[in-house]
């Protein structure tokens, strides 16, 4: 399973940006869905995610600003990030958490899409 992330660009503060991320092929059983990001010099840090329930979790650092949504049928997730500060600039992935098969967890990563916002 390959995950495809897309979306990313230049954005200047206070735009929006809307990221994608497809998987290649459907995953058995999927556990939950995140996106995290990663600024220069910095740890990879959990952005958002949303369970196969659909219950969402945000950093405080993101909450009101952006919305991460699901696509069962399409095998994508979303994160919609609206009023954009310099501060989110970052390369963003998107990671599934979940089973390949019955008995076979999977951790699947995307290579992630660049986020710059400028001031």
């Amino acid at each position: 399973v390959q995950l495809q992330a897309s979306g990313g660009g230049l954005v200047q503060a206070g735009g929006s940006l809307r990221l994608s991320c497809a998987a290649s092929e459907a995953i058995f059983k999927i556990d939950a869905r995140n996106w995290y990001r990663q600024a220069p010099g910095m740890q990879r840090e959990l952005v958002a995610s949303i369970s196969s329930g659909g219950r969402t979790n945000y950093a405080d650092s993101v909450k009101g600003r952006f919305t991460i949504s699901s696509d069962n049928a399409k095998n994508t997730v979303y994160l919609q990030m609206n009023t954009l500060k310099p501060e989110d600039t970052a390369r963003y992935y998107c990671n599934v958490v979940g089973y390949s098969d019955p008995w076979t967890g999977a951790d699947y990563w995307g290579k992630g899409t660049q986020v710059t916002v400028s001031s």
